[in-house]
């Protein structure tokens, strides 16, 4: 694969599992209230909690969840659960109540301090697992493994792909304010309850694919690749 294909794969690969566009309305939630500047450095902080670490992935690949013993599939159950708990908030709308306290003091914040505290609180489970999970992290092993030996060449097609999709990521969330006149009030509540449901039974999708991978007989394989016989 030349670096081209690794750096086109790459991006979309990295794109579709982030999926900016569909956390819209989560992201629009956990910042109601927040100033247009407040919103738009949250959003760079994220974009530079993405690429910061994915590139230590990029690098480190599994070593450091050898290094504490941790299988992937132990990783991706835990990201499961937890991606479970926060699409159950949002399907019962919790998650809005959640981050009630988005818009206190927002005012009489600057815009850094107040992305700061709301950037603490959306590490986990917004940033992790829910834009950065195991399939992100995965994802990203791979194509470190693809682009073969490690060289200035390889190192910059990564780091720059793992750039362009933080840099779109928040570009996309910096879109906020236009998608939330779009669709209006009623419209993010019905995106946000139906992104929640979704959220769960992607969340059972990755325990399911957790046990499937650590276990041998328990899960059937057409329930943790449901659509592989297809692709």
């Amino acid at each position: 694969m030349d670096s081209w294909d690794l750096a086109v794969n790459f991006f979309i690969a990295r794109f579709a599992l982030i999926d900016p566009v569909g956390n819209v309305p989560v992201f629009a939630a956990a910042t109601a209230g927040a100033t247009a500047a407040g919103r738009r450095m949250v959003a760079l902080y994220i974009a530079l909690f993405i690429f910061g670490f994915l590139a230590f992935f990029y690098f480190t690949g599994l070593a450091l969840l050898e290094f504490f013993g941790i299988s992937l599939p132990a990783f991706r159950i835990a990201g499961g659960i937890i991606l479970f708990l926060l699409g159950l908030d949002m399907a019962r709308d919790d998650f809005t109540a959640r981050f009630a306290d988005a818009a206190d003091g927002a005012e009489t914040k600057t815009a850094r301090a107040y992305a700061r505290q709301r950037f603490e609180r959306l590490i986990v489970p917004f940033a992790m697992p829910l834009l950065i999970g195991p399939g992100a992290i995965s994802t990203v092993v791979i194509y470190a493994g693809d682009a073969g030996p490690r060289t200035l060449q390889t190192t910059a097609v990564g780091l720059g792909v793992l750039a362009a999709v933080a840099a779109v990521t928040m570009l996309t969330f910096w879109s906020t304010p236009l998608i939330s006149r779009i669709l209006g009030r009623i419209g993010m509540t019905i995106v946000v309850r139906v992104l929640g449901l979704i959220l769960c039974a992607l969340a059972v999708q990755f325990v399911l694919i957790g046990v499937a991978d650590s276990t041998r007989g328990v899960i059937r394989g057409d329930a943790a690749a449901p659509y592989a016989a297809e692709r």
